[in-house]
């Protein structure tokens, strides 16, 4: 008697995918067929720069985005962000493999249209409308004052006015006083100006994480933890908007809700 072969596994439900940056990793996790997904960035393989679970992005080969690894996946669309080598984009153009980019959001709306566009690039159009509907619904503004504090993470390195994290603080409750700082829209505070004018609270980012920020566990840092709130702050949460929108707003409202709770 003939053995039946075993069945074929279906085919991908849309373009074959290879991501160079790992906030569209994230997104891609929430949107597209895993058999879509060919290749996945470098970064989203170790733990410091990951947006996604460690455990789901092994599953996938990694690249560092080069032309030449890009070319071997053979891929049929390549999803990068706004910082890619003008000759890697000119390389993939001559071989005529298409790339859409996307540059760092500044507000939840535009991420939410980057993970929409993400979405309806995999073929998934219905899927990206109901991620981006859950991290409106995430962001929606928390009512009440406004409860002074500041992002500070490696190197003393704050966002300012202009950015996401920035976007979402308000949103949270809360006041980002980089402005009070004279800092720009990325900027450096250092340590002493930060002891001298504390904030009500402070979000250390990196702080309580394997081979943090070296700064963030400072004996000046320490002693300010008897005035003022610090609270630890995932890196991972500072990194992208998509999906990671949903769990930073989580955060964001469970300390404020400590705070204005005392």
């Amino acid at each position: 008697m003939l053995a039946l072969a075993a069945p074929a596994a279906p085919p991908a439900a849309g373009p074959r995918l290879l991501s160079i940056n790992p906030c569209i990793d994230a997104v891609l996790r929430q949107v597209a067929d895993p058999r879509q997904i060919v290749a996945i960035s470098h970064y989203s393989q170790q733990a410091r720069s990951s947006s996604v679970p460690l455990a789901w992005a092994r599953r996938f080969p990694a690249t560092g985005g080069t032309a030449e690894e890009v070319v071997a996946r053979a891929p049929d669309l390549v999803l990068a962000g706004g910082h890619v080598a003008p000759a890697t984009i000119a390389a993939l153009a001559r071989l005529h493999i298409a790339v859409r980019q996307f540059p760092v959001p500044d507000t939840v709306e535009e991420s939410a249209a980057q993970v929409r566009a993400i979405a309806a690039a995999s073929g998934h159009a219905a899927r990206g409308a109901a991620l981006a509907a859950r991290i409106l619904l995430a962001a929606r503004p928390v009512p009440g004052p406004r409860v002074p504090a500041l992002i500070w993470q490696g190197g003393g390195l704050v966002p300012g006015a202009g950015t996401l994290p920035d976007a979402l603080l308000a949103r949270a409750g809360f006041r980002n006083l980089s402005r009070s700082y004279g800092l720009k829209q990325w900027d450096v505070l250092p340590l002493e100006y930060l002891v001298a004018r504390p904030p009500r609270v402070l979000l250390s980012v990196g702080a309580a994480e394997a081979g943090g920020d070296r700064l963030a566990g400072h004996p000046a840092l320490r002693r300010l933890g008897r005035r003022i709130t610090i609270a630890p702050y995932p890196a991972r949460l500072i990194n992208c908007g998509g999906p990671t929108i949903i769990d930073a707003m989580a955060r964001l409202r469970a300390i404020r809700a400590a705070v204005t709770a005392r």
